[in-house]
Formats: C-alpha cells, structure tokens, sequence
C-alpha cells in the first residue's frame, strides 16, 4: 500500500471510529507498527491527529487562534449558551471561564439577571459591563492569548479565594478515553482551580469538540456535574458517555 493510501486509511479510521490503534492498523495492512507510528507522525505535523501512546485520536480543530475560533461553529455556540445561561440563578455567583463560548455565554446572559459573575477572562468581563445589576470579579495574572485568559500562578493564587454556585468551563476536546482536554499546561492547571471552587462544574463543549482531543488533560469525569453539547444524542461518543454516568444536557 502506498503512503498516500496509507495516509487515506488512517484519516477514515480516525473519522470513522474515533481512534486508530496502531498495532491493529499494522496487522489489517500487514506492515510494521513503526511504518504506522511514522505516518501517524506525519499527520500529527500537519495538525490532522493527536497522537497518543499506541496510536492517535482525532484533533481538536479548538487549537486554532482566538480569532478564527469565533467563526467555528456560531450556531453551536449560541446553542450551548443558551442552555448553559439558563443553569445561572438569581443571586448565584458564576465562575465563567474563556474563551468563544464562554463570551457566548456571556452576551446570552439575561441583563436583569442579578448575580455576581468571577471570570480570568478581560473579554468576559468587559461582555458583563453591559449587565447593570452583575457584580464581575477579575483574576488577574498573565494573559494566555490562545484563549484571552489570565493563567500561572498569581491566576491560580487568586482563583483559591474565590467561591461560586456554579462553574461553565470550556475545554478543546471530549473523548471518552482522553477525557476533558485542552492545548494548554498551563490553562489546563488554571480551569481545575476554577472548578474546584464551585459547587456544580459544567462542560461549555459544542458539537466539533466531540470526540476530538488534546495534549493536557483538564478533569476526571467523576468531577463534573454535566456535560452541555449540541451534538446528536445519538453521537457514539454521547452514548459512551451517558452509559458511564455522564450527564449530558442537550442544547437544542
């Protein structure tokens, strides 16, 4: 089989099944794994995998800038936002974390909605300036520009002296085997000390984010309340995912 064909087969098992093992792959083709394992390199360079030990999953198409984020799947993002919105009570304090749909989340949010709103993010707080009755708390500390938040360790300090009701947290990827994932150490350290400041964490995930993974893992499963998504209810990985107890809210 010619690389060319070789790279085809493992583009359509990652579309397909949502993994590729290499050791099977190899014994399918009847060549070696290191032949795989090189032309899984190869697509990891382009950006078309997320490798992983004994194979690759698919890549999160969340790892581009900030800027084109904002034009990846809109109507996805309204949707979560919408049903994430809809989770914040009045006289709750909110952690809302970065990022496109977190903003979403933010411009959703109801301008009469008295609540008090704890964010890392300078785009957020400036979307809540238009919320006259929103009390915004900011962490500061350095910007990490990939998503327009403040991460290390003076965000992190700040984050463990806060404490809220409920916490949307996004992330760049939603595998049942990787779990919760973003590009970022750093960002990934930030968004778990959010979480473990809220009473309920919920997942901002729309639907290009299923199924697909990145490098740094955010959270255990086990330590979320939910998992909000546009996906089809059908997705094999929803399925997964509610057969090993994960709550998924719909965003219709």
């Amino acid at each position: 089989m010619l690389a060319a064909e070789r790279r085809d087969h493992l583009l359509g098992l990652l579309a397909r099944e949502g993994k590729v093992v290499a050791k099977n792959v190899a014994a399918d083709l009847g060549i070696s794994e290191d032949s795989v394992r090189r032309d899984l390199r190869d697509l990891a360079a382009e950006g078309l995998c997320h490798r992983v030990y004994g194979g690759a999953l698919p890549v999160s198409p969340a790892v581009a800038d900030y800027a084109t984020r904002t034009s990846v799947t809109p109507d996805g993002k309204r949707k979560v936002a919408t049903r994430a919105a809809a989770l914040v009570r009045p006289g709750s304090a909110l952690i809302l974390d970065g990022g496109t749909t977190a903003l979403a989340v933010a411009r959703t949010l109801t301008p009469e909605l008295a609540c008090t709103v704890i964010t890392h993010s300078p785009t957020i707080a400036a979307a809540m300036i238009e919320h006259p009755l929103a009390e915004v708390f900011v962490l500061g500390g350095r910007i990490f520009k990939h998503s327009a938040v403040a991460c290390g360790a003076a965000a992190v300090e700040a984050a463990q002296n806060v404490s809220a009701d409920i916490c949307l947290l996004g992330v760049t990827g939603v595998h049942p085997e990787a779990g919760l994932t973003t590009g970022d150490a750093e960002e990934a350290a930030m968004k778990r000390a959010l979480a473990a400041r809220a009473a309920d964490t919920y997942i901002l995930a729309s639907s290009e984010k299923i199924g697909t993974a990145s490098r740094f893992r955010v959270l255990p499963w086990e330590d979320i309340s939910g998992l909000i998504t546009d996906a089809d209810p059908g997705h094999p990985v929803a399925e997964q995912l509610t057969a090993r107890g994960v709550e998924i809210l719909a965003a219709d």
